[in-house]
């Protein structure tokens, strides 16, 4: 006999059920939490290049374009124009643990720039793939918008 108030209680775990396929994450950060993740993860990855590669900058450089097509999936649809503003910023952030240490602020600040020109490259090829991977999203989207509410077509009068 079941009450008002009842709540359904789960099957047990030996019955048979539909299962469902494990999926990959799929988390939605928000246009700030995108560039805070790529923040953290840059400066991690930056410091573990240094630690294991030598600081090299290439190194940093090809780990930077994974992080940036991340970022571009896991930002929610309503915050896709963060991941390409945010990514140079992650880039720069995470290049203090790569560059040549100096004495004093100036010489950190030369590495920095000259760190910064140098792997230019690497710089906007990241940049553009957030950038590509957030149009790409964007056009997904307005097409399965679209397909779920097809406007009438006017119709022609002829005469």
């Amino acid at each position: 006999m079941r009450t008002a108030g009842a709540v359904p209680q789960p099957a047990a775990r030996g019955t048979a059920g539909p299962t469902r396929p494990r999926r990959l994450p799929n988390p939605r950060l928000t246009g700030l939490g995108s560039g805070l993740f790529s923040i953290a993860v840059m400066c991690a990855l930056g410091s573990l290049d240094s630690l294991l590669f030598g600081a090299s900058l290439t190194v940093y450089g090809v780990l930077f374009l994974p992080v940036s097509v991340l970022t571009g999936l896991w930002v929610r649809p309503g915050d896709l124009l963060a991941p390409p503003v945010a990514m140079p910023i992650a880039f720069a952030v995470g290049l203090l643990p790569v560059i040549e240490d100096g004495d004093g602020l100036g010489a950190r600040l030369m590495g920095l720039v000259t760190a910064l020109a140098t792997e230019a490259g690497w710089l906007y090829a990241g940049t553009l793939a957030a950038a590509v991977t957030i149009l790409v999203r964007g056009v997904r989207r307005a097409t399965a918008r679209r397909r779920a509410n097809p406007r009438p077509r006017p119709r022609i009068r002829r005469r």
